[in-house]
């Protein structure tokens, strides 16, 4: 348990707050990441962010791999990863935590 407790608190905290984000916004997801693709600055950020996604999910497509699992065991995070960017990778370490025997050791 106590290897899943940071990646579950950062998990529930930033899920409540990209809610609460999506109840109060104006315009779709959609609309605003094509917002801030519009300009040089914002779309910087986004690039950035979908680099550190991109690795995220090579990550875990290795790591599911070298579990053996079937890819299907990895798509839903893979998805979340593409729409949330964080919220992919976070669900991915605490789903595989509580999956893991707490005596093994990696």
């Amino acid at each position: 348990m106590k290897k899943i407790a940071l990646p579950l608190a950062v998990l529930i905290a930033f899920s409540a707050y990209t809610a609460f984000v999506m109840l109060q916004a104006d315009q779709s997801l959609l609309q605003f990441g094509l917002q801030l693709v519009s300009r040089l600055d914002t779309a910087q950020v986004v690039i950035d962010l979908y680099i550190l996604a991109t690795l995220a999910c090579v990550w875990m497509y290795r790591d599911n791999q070298a579990r053996h699992k079937p890819f299907a065991a990895i798509a839903p995070y893979l998805l979340l990863t593409l729409v949330f960017v964080s919220i992919g990778p976070l669900l991915y370490l605490v789903v595989r935590g509580v999956a893991t025997p707490a005596a093994t050791h990696e």
